[in-house]
């Protein structure tokens, strides 16, 4: 028989991966040795990491044909980076597994001969059923948000798993293929994702692993994962009819009137006049609003150096803009229907509406 790298592969292991260089060929190497005797395939879908990673991949794939690299420019985040992996595919089965080496390689196998068999629709890797442990997670909070996430997702889900927030797990690709056009692809929690929108739900298998320490590089676990995690609640729950974007820079234009209100109370507080209060009000909120936006709602995006600044001059800008419109509609409305609630809001509306398209289009657009 063939050696299994001149085989079609059965099984393509999907690797998102963002400034993972040094995990890369040691990741190489124990895929190799859990998954001896079975025609696999390794795809790294890199966003466009400025440690080489996508170079040291294509570097390997010049020699051993089971590698493969996905560089993508201009799009971040670790759903869409597994979904683009998983299409890519022309094999039987499709796995996701952390370019960080923390998820254990070895566990592959067992998966793949679950579904095999026929035990599931998808195999989950679990931190938390006998045999599994969480001995990985740096530190109590860090824990204890892994802990929350779940027990809030379980709460949604129309199955029941241990570790909803796990990124390990394998499926069939070509369920993978009928699932995929309904998926947000936003976020980092694609396992999440594909147990809201299965229909029928996927019968899961779960397998225990023991979750490692990270080697090389910073884990990207924070508290912005659960609030992501939040957005795609309420997408789930809306049926995607109002873009996860536009929810989450809604929530973010919410806070910025907190911090409006409680500066400008502040200001007549110190005897600013309004006028003088109210402006410094609109400064210091446009100013959270941009700061949260780029690193929640455009995480994926995010600006730094000299972009930052330039996209923070143009959100002032046309922000500002945006904040005379509003007032122009409100006192327009006002006057033909002599209602504060219906002018206000409908000022409201289409201030968010234009700060967002100017935001999606001008701020943080595509790289």
């Amino acid at each position: 028989m063939p050696p299994p790298s001149t085989l079609p592969a059965r099984l393509t292991v999907v690797v998102p991966c963002y400034n993972e260089r040094a995990n890369v060929a040691p990741l190489i190497a124990r895929l190799e040795a859990a998954l001896r005797g079975i025609a696999w395939e390794a795809v790294f879908v890199d966003d466009n990491s400025p440690d080489g990673t996508a170079a040291l991949v294509r570097e390997i794939a010049a020699y051993d044909p089971r590698i493969r690299c996905l560089r993508r420019i201009g799009r971040r985040g670790l759903s869409s980076a597994v979904i683009e992996g998983a299409l890519s595919s022309s094999a039987e089965f499709v796995a996701v597994i952390d370019g960080d080496m923390q998820h254990d390689e070895t566990r592959l196998p067992v998966m793949l001969s679950r579904l095999a068999a026929g035990d599931g629709d998808i195999a989950v890797g679990s931190r938390y059923v006998e045999g599994g442990g969480a001995g990985g997670l740096a530190g109590g909070f860090r824990q204890r948000l892994s802990r929350l996430g779940i027990r809030f997702a379980q709460w949604f889900l129309p199955t029941r798993v241990s570790d909803p927030m796990s990124g390990f797990f394998m499926m069939r690709r070509a369920r993978f293929e009928k699932i995929a056009p309904h998926l947000a692809g936003s976020g980092f929690k694609i396992l999440l994702d594909l147990l809201f929108n299965a229909r029928p739900p996927l019968r899961v298998v779960e397998i225990p692993f023991e979750f490692r320490a990270r080697e090389f590089g910073e884990s990207k676990l924070d508290a912005l994962v659960l609030a992501q995690f939040a957005g795609l609640l309420i997408d789930r729950l809306l049926h995607g009819a109002v873009p996860l974007r536009f929810i989450a820079f809604a929530g973010v234009g919410l806070i910025g009137v907190v911090a409006n209100l409680v500066t400008l109370a502040l200001g007549r507080g110190m005897g600013l006049g309004f006028s003088l209060a109210q402006s410094i009000a609109t400064v210091v909120a446009m100013a959270v609003n941009f700061q949260l936006n780029n690193t929640l709602t455009y995480r994926d995006q995010r600006l730094r150096g000299a972009r930052l600044w330039r996209g923070l001059t143009l959100f002032m800008l046309f922000c500002g803009i945006g904040a005379i419109a509003d007032l122009g509609i409100a006192r327009t409305l006002y006057e033909d229907h002599n209602s504060l609630t219906v002018a206000g809001a409908a000022g409201a509306v289409v201030a968010v509406v234009w700060n967002y398209a100017i935001s999606a289009t001008l701020v943080w657009r595509a790289r």
